[in-house]
């Protein structure tokens, strides 16, 4: 009797042992769709329309928590390796090669899809004379062919979505020009412009379109938003990257936005994709005067009778 107790009593430690470690391995979620925190990574081009979108999110969402880290494109790509990172926010979708390493890694694909349409615009200082282009013009200046005595500035040499744009979209595959110069950030683009007559700058409409953002102010009193030819327009029109514009692709330099998601669960990650693609989030992006991707709006055509 005392060794069947005695064998019951270790059973029943070591069971009890076994439990413990293996609750010990178990990693918990600890976040659900409208709580906890969680860190992204986002396309510095977007920071202003970003942080709008976390502000609301977590104004009506108290237990959540959103950490943003703004970085260049390829770098917030490459977080989607990092532990720590739920979500990206770029300007391209994964390339399948792309897709099949992260099944590799993680064992399954992120999900992916499109939540705006932003438009690169280009700024030159308010003293410039040249504030009209067309696509061959921007193209020239990127290139270091172009008439016109304007430096391009851009947020970056490598690694942005601005400067993989102008390679890939506008340049085709051919280097910039030696003359391009470089600034450390989207507002850094816009400082050097207003410091500099002869410099036109590239950036997100979100840093310029946005007249309800304080800093906008401060921005439109020190550049000027350039004018490029619409290419599909039936007469010959200059036009401004104006939500109107980016929504019938009037302005030609039209690029989408999205969003990666690295959960293959209901988290705080998919809460705030939700948020984004349903009606307040799109709202806000409408709001920075970008165009939303998953709302039909109308434009239509107005004219005034006298």
């Amino acid at each position: 009797m005392y060794k069947r107790l005695k064998l019951l009593t270790i059973a029943a430690f070591s069971l009890l042992m076994f439990s413990h470690c293996n609750n010990q391995e178990v990693v918990y979620r600890n976040d659900t769709l409208s709580s906890g925190t969680i860190h992204i990574s986002v396309d510095e081009s977007f920071r202003p329309v970003i942080d709008s979108q976390i502000k609301v999110f977590e104004a009506s969402f108290p237990k959540a928590r959103i950490i943003a880290h703004y970085k260049p494109e390829a770098e917030c790509l490459k977080d989607l390796l990092v532990d720590s990172i739920r979500m990206v926010i770029v300007t391209r979708q994964l390339m399948p090669v792309e897709e099949q390493r992260l099944k590799d890694t993680l064992r399954f694909i992120p999900v992916q899809a499109k939540i705006a349409f932003d438009a690169v615009a280009l700024v030159v200082n308010t003293q410039s004379k040249d504030s009209v282009f067309d696509i061959t013009d921007v193209r020239s200046m990127l290139k270091g062919t172009s008439g016109y005595k304007l430096r391009p500035v851009m947020d970056g040499l490598t690694a942005t979505s601005t400067v993989r744009y102008a390679l890939d979209s506008l340049l085709k595959g051919q280097p910039l020009g030696k003359d391009v110069t470089a600034a450390t950030s989207s507002a850094g683009v816009i400082e050097y412009v207003a410091n500099n007559k002869d410099a036109v700058g590239f950036v997100g409409v979100s840093w310029i379109g946005n007249p309800n953002d304080p800093d906008f102010l401060s921005f439109n009193k020190n550049v000027t938003i350039a004018s490029i030819r619409c290419g599909i327009c039936p007469e010959e029109t200059y036009v401004k990257p104006y939500q109107g514009n980016i929504a019938t692709r009037r302005y030609p330099l039209v690029r989408g936005l999205h969003y990666i998601l690295k959960e293959n669960y209901e988290g705080l990650g998919s809460g705030f994709a939700n948020f984004l693609i349903y009606e307040r989030g799109q709202l806000i992006f409408r709001r920075a005067y970008l165009w939303p991707a998953r709302m039909q709006f109308e434009v239509r055509n107005a004219g005034i009778s006298e």
